[in-house]
């Protein structure tokens, strides 16, 4: 039988190999479906460790590890690879060597982690049975997603996990714990684009203009009523926008007035109700006003529930693994993942690996120009994504 002390000693041999992976992938990184020599890099050591692969999704990588007993239980591993469209503010000897390119959210923590637990999983495969899924994911940071194009493509076929495990940097969380929670985590995430037409003119003749600035101020103010006085109050729901283009001037009023913003929650039905009202309320306000409005949604992720069973006995193994002490509860969190299309499937834990070493300077929020982690994070990500698999393969 495999002992967690096996794991944690194949995790302090290859921790030192795994920095080096995680500081090469954040001085090299990639945008989202543009990851193709961090995919590269993925298969150089899977083939060096003899590890059979496929590509998908364009840049993804799907390995497997099979183990040498019968067994005909499958669980996968979710790791994902893509950058974000930031520069780095840090001083660091592996900062981005990408301009305006930079893992800011931890995707490279991912990746590297996912390579270490193959490399312990790999060594240990004459002494388990069942199929490890290694899924290294592309294009988490914009829509439509790589998971839903890896799950199109058959990453949860042939074999076909009964479930599927991912873990996620939190700097909120300090270096050497982890968190969970069982049940809806994640929100769901839908853009929002907005066109209010109006007429533009002198800014000193409004009576000669339709002014699409007022109009847009009433929507976005209106809007919030969606969330106040038609949600559950039981149901959370956020309604934000962050982008309003209005090209005029001080005395120009502008034809038009383009707005950004995003809707999230944690239930489908409302979700879809959410957004008719919206869009009606929008289009009703603009023509009530003089104007018109085209109100476009871009449909995103759903929301990431944590199956009962599964993370039940994910925290049950971190805590062995770690000692009950370093593992802590998570809140609900209105961020979107797509790891959430996988949940949406299959059975699944998502789960927060901490980073934040307020000494280190590793507080900074996911998608800040300063992020970093604190890289003793990666002395227990390895090992202890390895012994949940094993253990929920009934190793």
């Amino acid at each position: 039988m495999i002992t967690k002390e096996q794991i944690q000693n194949l995790a302090g041999t290859i921790f030192e190999d795994v920095v080096g992976y995680r500081r090469h992938l954040h001085a090299h990184p990639e945008l989202s479906f543009k990851e193709f020599e961090t995919a590269a890099f993925v298969k150089d050591k899977l083939t060096q460790w003899g590890i059979p692969f496929e590509s998908m999704a364009g840049t993804g990588v799907v390995g497997l590890i099979t183990g040498d007993l019968p067994s005909d239980k499958v669980i996968a591993l979710r790791g994902d690879m893509d950058a974000l469209p930031i520069v780095e503010a840090n001083d660091t000897p592996y900062v981005s060597k990408n301009p305006g390119v930079m893992h800011a959210c931890g995707h490279d923590v991912h990746t590297s982690s996912l390579l270490g637990a193959a490399y312990i999983l790999n060594n240990l495969k004459a002494e388990f049975g069942g199929v490890i899924k290694l899924v290294f994911q592309p294009g988490e940071e914009i829509l439509p997603g790589g998971a839903s194009i890896m799950i199109a493509e058959g990453v949860l076929e042939n074999p076909k996990p009964q479930h599927m495990v991912g873990q996620h940097v939190m700097p909120m969380i300090e270096a050497g714990k982890v968190g969970f929670r069982s049940g809806i985590y994640m929100a769901s995430a839908d853009e929002l684009y907005v066109t209010v037409h109006g007429k533009g003119g002198h800014g000193a003749q409004p009576q000669q203009n339709i002014d699409p600035v007022l109009i847009t101020s009433h929507i976005i103010v209106a809007l919030q009523q969606i969330v106040s006085r038609n949600a559950d109050p039981r149901l959370p729901s956020v309604l934000s926008f962050g982008k309003v283009i209005a090209n005029g001037a001080t005395n120009i009023i502008p034809n038009e007035v383009k707005l950004e913003g995003t809707f999230r929650t944690l239930n489908e039905e409302w979700r879809a109700e959410a957004k008719r009202l919206m869009k009606k309320m929008a289009e009703g306000i603009a023509e009530s006003m003089g104007g018109s409005c085209d109100f476009n949604i871009m449909h995103g992720y759903p929301f990431l529930v944590n199956e009962e069973k599964i993370t039940a006995n994910a925290r049950a193994f971190a805590e062995d693994y770690l000692g009950k002490e370093n593992v802590v509860d998570l809140d609900i969190w209105m961020a979107a993942e797509d790891f959430a299309y996988y949940s949406q499937v299959t059975d699944a834990c998502f789960y927060r690996l901490g980073t934040g070493n307020a000494a280190k300077g590793t507080n900074y929020s996911v998608h800040h120009p300063n992020f970093d982690v604190d890289e003793d994070a990666l002395k227990i990500s390895t090992g202890l994504m390895a012994y949940i698999a094993l253990r929920q393969l009934g190793n």
